[in-house]
């Protein structure tokens, strides 16, 4: 009976999830018009950018909003792709850790490129995973654009 009134006043954990979420898609919303006024030049370095500041302390999760617009802008001038705010969200499932359930279609290929290009900023390297040799080929060409595109290199 607690736990129903919890609920009712505080929502799930997954709907306090889903709006801490949308809050960071409401700051990325907010970088576009920023993002795309910038040159090619001036976006791929923003990827430079972010590493020094992730050296100097700055943390994957305050980078987060902007690093996924200009990827959201890269993906929009490198692949004519642009993120939809829902992918933003899977986005950031994938990069808390946690597993997105798509089906086929929805932009798995095209989300996994979030979490990926942040987590590069590190300089430790990211694996993708997929399920098969197809696959891996097609979406290391496809996205490779993209990581080029920003700065990154893919093997």
């Amino acid at each position: 009976m607690i736990s129903t009134l919890f609920k009712k006043l505080f929502g799930s954990r997954n709907e306090r999830l889903v709006k801490q979420y949308a809050q960071k898609v409401q700051q990325i919303n907010a970088l576009e018009p920023a993002m795309q006024a910038l040159s090619d030049e001036a976006l791929r370095a923003k990827t430079a950018e972010f590493k020094q500041r992730y050296i100097d302390g700055e943390s994957l999760d305050k980078l987060l909003p902007e690093a996924f617009a200009v990827v959201r802008e890269g993906s929009r001038r490198a692949l004519g792709m642009r993120h939809f705010d829902v992918q933003l969200i899977g986005g950031m499932v994938l990069n808390a850790g946690k597993i997105a359930e798509m089906r086929t279609g929805e932009g798995k290929t095209l989300v996994a490129t979030l979490p990926a290009y942040l987590n590069a900023l590190t300089g430790k390297g990211v694996h993708v995973i997929t399920v098969n040799d197809y696959l891996a080929k097609r979406d290391a060409e496809w996205m490779g654009k993209l990581y080029n595109f920003l700065g990154l290199s893919i093997g």
